[in-house]
């Protein structure tokens, strides 16, 4: 865990020689926009990481449920709807991920649609990193 903590860490150190293979692959503007952003990209990375992190640990739990689940043929309400929401979020994972990688170009489309979807009541992304709770 130490480790883990000090990876995230050193997203604070963001050096300029850390950026070379992105600006030897020809993402010269993208290096541009993080050295002049350093101190929002680090964060954004922190958040990222933390977020993705938490939904790794709320899908372990989860599948511990359904091993239960499958094993004695019951749980208890709380961990029901632990369960339903768990999946629910992979669920949207799965819908919004694969098809915005695998389309070159649709990754930018990514932000505006969540923004549309929440001016609909729509909540795309998973419960770990959607932060507009924390924010009101």
């Amino acid at each position: 865990m130490k480790s883990r903590n000090k990876n995230i860490e050193d997203f604070d150190n963001i050096a300029d020689e850390d950026l070379t293979s992105l600006e030897q692959a020809g993402q010269r503007e993208f290096v541009n926009r993080l050295k002049a952003n350093r101190k929002k990209a680090a964060k954004a990375m922190k958040v990222f990481a933390k977020d993705l992190g938490n939904e790794a640990k709320e899908t372990r739990e989860a599948s511990k449920i359904l091993v239960k689940f499958l094993a004695d043929g019951s749980v208890t309400p709380e961990e029901e709807k632990e369960l339903k929401t768990q999946i629910y979020d992979l669920f949207k994972m799965v819908g919004i991920g694969i098809p915005f990688f695998m389309i070159p170009g649709s990754s930018l489309l990514l932000p505006f649609l969540i923004k549309i979807s929440a001016k609909y009541g729509v909540n795309l992304l998973p419960t770990s990193f959607d932060h507009s709770k924390e924010e009101e």
